[in-house]
């Protein structure tokens, strides 16, 4: 549905061209459709698509334990198979990391470039030249799935759309989406971007740590331009699903529906993504189910690692004979409910290292199993620097030792 203010602009442009033969009829036309219009608000939303026979070969989904980043379950999860409307959720990213850093705010005023306007599909009809906020293009783009808005502020943070896709990809490798790619800011289906559950859990993980988008995703029905514009969620999940934090939902031919996901109750926070389904409701009840077994057969917990076992290990040439160790920082993981007690560590140190040893040095891993499955891995470091042995350190050593 086209927004009250184009019409009248559409209608005006049209009595303007027809002026020469233009009949009292005409001008009635227009005005009637002009007062129809006005009659109801613009909605953006979209129709999800909804035709198995044309599905997407590949469905795909996965499960993920959000601190941790730790997989859990999974079907095709590193599958590359087309995504959609869920590159939006990197635009998103890329966003808030810029309204963070202060190249933008929410009430920066970014002015609609004809590029914008050409957007088709899902739009809020931005026109060449308008201005609206910042915080009003995230949110048409979180809650209302906006092209047009997704460009705009692809323009606003980094001066054009294929400057924006750049920093995207680079974005993306710096994650640890390798198997990402992207070609735009949108999600238009093309054959070269693609990416996978398991890149599109990364992404996740990363964007619930701003809680700008959180605020955003989680808005199941708004308005802007003062009203006028309606934005709907296409991820019903926010309405519904205790705890969510939002995310996004979004279809296209090329990828079917899809969903991500997340959700945190009291210390524990999983992700899911369902990708490539032909039914656009299994899909949010897939995606729910995959949480509550996130909630209902695991339990996050950070496995310690008692001192005893963290015994000084000998510095050979060292101005000291020994050096502690410490551990590195462990994430909290998910496991099995009821097998916290189940989980043992094999630790790699060597017998001696040399002198000089800085103070964090790495020198070996601590490695957590749960049976045959390994849960995670850190590093075991030096507590403190020790100096290569000088003739005046080793002179002072046998001194002390004889004094003794």
């Amino acid at each position: 549905m086209l927004s009250y203010h184009i019409l009248m602009q559409i209608c005006i442009q049209y009595i303007h061209v027809r002026s020469g033969e233009m009949k009292v009829k005409n001008i009635v036309i227009c005005f009637m459709v002009i007062f129809l219009i006005s009659l109801t608000e613009t909605s953006v939303y979209a129709v999800s698509y909804d035709n198995p026979e044309n599905a997407p070969e590949i469905k795909a989904s996965l499960l993920m334990e959000a601190e941790s980043g730790q997989v859990l379950q999974h079907e095709n999860g590193y599958e590359k198979v087309p995504v959609g409307t869920l590159n939006k959720m990197m635009t998103l990213l890329l966003t808030a990391e810029a309204v963070e850093n202060g190249v933008i705010d929410e009430d920066t005023m970014i002015t609609a470039s004809a590029y914008a306007n050409s957007m088709t599909q899902a739009t809020i009809w931005l026109l060449a030249g308008e201005k609206m906020s910042a915080g009003d293009l995230i949110k048409s783009v979180a809650v209302g799935n906006a092209n047009d808005a997704s460009v705009a502020l692809a323009e606003a943070v980094y001066g054009s759309e294929t400057e924006f896709v750049k920093h995207m990809n680079t974005r993306a490798f710096e994650l640890g989406m390798h198997d990402t790619v992207y070609t735009d800011c949108t999600g238009y289906d093309n054959d070269i971007q693609h990416s996978t559950a398991y890149d599109t859990a990364l992404l996740a993980r990363e964007m619930i740590k701003h809680k700008i988008l959180t605020d955003y995703m989680t808005i199941w029905h708004d308005y802007v331009r003062d009203g006028s514009t309606e934005l709907v969620n296409e991820n019903n999940l926010v309405r519904t699903c205790k705890g969510i934090l939002g995310i996004k939902a979004g279809h296209s031919r090329m990828s079917g529906n899809c969903a991500a996901i997340a959700v945190r109750r009291d210390n524990s926070s999983y992700i899911s993504v369902v990708l490539g389904y032909s039914d656009k409701n299994e899909r949010f009840s897939d995606a729910e189910k995959l949480i509550n077994t996130g909630f209902s057969q695991y339990q996050t917990t950070v496995p310690m690692l008692s001192s005893e076992y963290l015994l000084p290990v000998k510095v050979k040439g060292g101005a000291d004979s020994a050096v502690e160790l410490k551990i590195g920082n462990i994430s909290a993981l998910a496991v099995p409910s009821g097998r916290t007690d189940d989980i043992s560590c094999v630790m790699i140190i060597p017998k001696y290292i040399n002198a000089p040893v800085a103070r964090n040095q790495k020198i070996g891993c601590a490695v957590f199993y749960l049976d045959d499955t390994m849960l995670c891995r850190t590093d075991i470091m030096t507590a403190q620097p020790v100096e290569s042995m000088t003739a005046w350190t080793a002179f002072k050593r046998i001194y002390t030792s004889l004094l003794k």
